[in-house]
């Protein structure tokens, strides 16, 4: 199968991808529609992208049929045109959880060393130690982390390394102002060995932000989350807190941030911006970066070779899959529940042309097939097919199935 890697790929990555028989071409810089034009043009089955943005006519340009965002979210992908084309999208979560993590905590540190103002300085010539000796410190400092994925979970552990006391909110918890269970802990990737590392929860964003003295964003940009930390989150915000953003930027209300900022003193970290540049290097101009006690970075939270790496080996563990299995890992885009509103259990002898003739009336009668499997009994002479359907089957076909002399047995189940 020929893909395309058309973003910045790790070389271990392309050669593991070529190891597997793929026909790899790696074009960086394509984008918009050069990158149409690619699609088009090569006819590959699978695209694999970073920050790229895919878009509807991307996916009508040639014969996709995966998309992989070589990173852990996907809202750069037009995953509902994607669905209707029945193109797979897929991503790699948590692989560059440690990496955020540790940006998280070196802007953290840095806004309360003011380690940038030291460094300018510095490097013009002066020396004003009186100044920057009035930091505050972090141990003791409650952390609010907002947001319970893998990153989350790596920011947790190494608050605790901080001596900083952790509360979490997230939307699974909402409304919960207690400690989290053992179980809970488990499912959310915590080892037997860290239990001290759950932490009490939040019952609201509102209430996350009024108790921290720190609030790091964790959160995936949905409807929902989009501006989440507006005038009332900010509000709640002591004086003085810290606001970490390196998630996405679409998280905050940048008009209310730049208020908060000059009104109320709060000193912010961003690694991610409203309004980003679709360039490597160019051109930035956002008031949020200009403001005194922001702290901003270029959108580098994964970009470390650690990162990268675990990326693209996701990523030839998604690709190899689909090429070998037909199954994609990690895959977002499917329905979380089948629309189908009963199951047509069929056990039937393993003959050809069984199965076309039990088709050929359920589209006779209308029905339609959402989802369908076939498992074959040991020596091949007999199978059974679950068929989801849109609507019951009526008796007459029922009838009309059980009178073709390879079904053995017919059994309708509600789902």
């Amino acid at each position: 199968m020929r893909m395309l890697v058309a973003d910045a790929f790790e070389e271990s990555g392309l050669t593991a991808l070529k190891a597997a028989g793929l026909d790899v071409l790696y074009q960086p810089d394509l984008k918009d529609a050069s990158l149409a034009e690619a699609i088009r043009e090569s006819g590959a089955g699978v695209l694999v992208v970073r920050s790229t943005k895919v878009t509807e006519a991307m996916l009508d340009a040639g014969r996709l049929a995966l998309v992989v965002r070589a990173g852990a979210g996907y809202n750069t992908i037009d995953v509902a045109a994607a669905s209707a084309r029945g193109i797979y999208v897929s991503n790699c979560p948590g692989k560059n959880a440690i990496a955020v993590a540790e940006l998280a905590f070196a802007l953290l540190l840095a806004i309360d060393r003011r380690v940038a103002d030291n460094v300018a300085d510095l490097r013009a010539g002066k020396w004003n130690k009186k100044l920057y000796g009035k930091a505050s410190g972090l141990a003791g400092k409650t952390l609010g982390v907002a947001g319970a994925g893998a990153i989350a979970r790596e920011v947790i552990g190494r608050a605790r390394a901080f001596d900083m006391p952790v509360l979490l909110w997230s939307r699974r918890f909402d409304g919960r102002d207690d400690m989290l269970t053992n179980e809970e802990c488990t499912a959310l990737g915590f080892g037997e060995g860290e239990r001290d590392l759950c932490v009490r929860l939040a019952p609201s964003m509102l209430e996350l932000a009024a108790r921290s003295d720190v609030l790091s964003l964790h959160l995936a940009l949905t409807p929902d989350t989009r501006q989440i930390v507006g005038p009332a989150v900010l509000a709640r915000l002591k004086p003085g807190a810290i606001l970490l953003n390196t998630a996405r930027g679409e998280l905050i209300d940048h008009a209310a941030l730049t208020e908060a900022v000059r009104t109320r003193g709060l000193r912010v970290g961003l690694d991610v911006f409203e309004h980003e540049p679709d360039i490597a290097a160019g051109d930035f101009h956002d008031p949020v970066a200009q403001l005194p006690g922001v702290y901003g970075t270029h959108h580098i939270g994964a970009s470390t070779s650690q990162a990268q790496e675990a990326i693209a080996a996701e990523t030839v563990r998604i690709v190899r899959a689909f090429t070998e299995t037909g199954r994609v890992p990690n895959v977002v885009n499917l329905a979380r529940r089948t629309p189908a509103t009963h199951m047509l259990v069929v056990r039937h002898r393993d003959r050809p042309g069984v199965l076309a003739h039990v088709f050929d009336h359920l589209r006779a009668r209308s029905l339609n097939v959402q989802e369908t499997e076939n498992i074959v009994f040991e020596g091949a002479l007999a199978a059974v097919a679950r068929i989801n359907l849109d609507k019951a089957p009526d008796a007459a076909l029922l009838e009309q199935l059980r009178a073709y002399a390879d079904v053995l047995d017919l059994q309708v189940v509600p789902l």
